[in-house]
C-alpha cells in the first residue's frame, strides 16, 4: 500500500509504469528510469509524490515506441522545439510521461540525442533492475542522476528546490553502494 499522503496520483503513476514496462518488454525496448522515480526504485520505496515519469531509451526505439504507446491509449503531447528529437512526451490518465532518447557517438560515448555536448558516463545504464511495489525497472546509475542535476543549467533548465533534496539523497545512495 502507498502512503495515503501521496494520493491517487502515485498509484496511477505506478499502474502506468507497470503498463509501459509491459509494452516495452513486448517490443524489446529497454528503458531506464530517471528523475524522482529512479531514486525511489533505487531506495525500494516511494519517498514523495512525483509530477511525472521520466524514462530513457535508445533513439532507434522512438518510432515503434510512439506507435505502440498511441495504440495503447497514450496521447502524444507536443514537445518544445528545443527538445524535439531528444524526447517524446505522452499523457494518460492525467500523468505526463517523457521518453528521452540517447545515442552513441562515433567514438562510442553515450549522449542525449541531438545534444553532443552532454556526454554521459560509460556506466550510466545500470544492467540490474530494481523492484518497487512489485514492478521491476532498470534505472540510471545514481552517479549519472547526480551529474544530470549539475548539467541542468548548461542545457537551459533551472534547478528546482526538489533537485537539492534529490542531490542529497543521491549522495547518500552512492556512499551506501560503495
Amino acid at each position: 500500500m502507498i502512503d495515503p499522503t501521496f494520493g491517487n496520483q502515485t498509484e496511477t503513476q505506478l499502474k502506468l509504469l507497470k503498463e509501459v514496462s509491459a509494452i516495452c518488454a513486448a517490443i524489446e525496448c529497454r528503458f531506464w528510469l530517471r528523475g524522482g522515480w529512479a531514486i525511489d526504485f533505487l531506495l525500494g520505496k516511494v519517498t514523495r509524490p512525483h509530477d511525472d515519469i521520466d524514462l530513457i531509451t535508445w533513439i532507434q526505439n522512438r518510432v515503434q515506441l510512439e506507435r505502440v504507446l498511441a495504440e495503447a491509449g497514450y496521447e502524444q503531447t507536443s514537445v518544445k522545439e528545443q527538445f524535439r528529437g531528444r524526447q517524446s512526451d505522452f499523457s494518460k490518465d492525467g500523468v505526463d510521461i517523457t521518453f528521452g532518447y540517447i545515442t552513441n557517438t562515433p567514438d562510442g560515448s553515450i549522449i542525449m540525442n541531438g545534444l553532443p555536448e552532454w556526454v554521459w558516463r560509460q556506466d550510466s545504464l545500470l544492467s540490474q533492475s530494481f523492484m518497487l511495489k512489485g514492478i521491476s525497472a532498470h534505472v540510471l546509475n545514481p552517479r549519472q542522476l547526480l551529474e544530470e542535476k549539475a548539467v541542468y543549467k548548461q542545457i537551459g533548465r533551472n534547478p528546482r528546490p526538489k533537485d537539492e533534496d534529490s542531490k542529497k539523497i543521491l549522495h547518500r545512495i552512492i556512499v551506501e553502494l560503495n
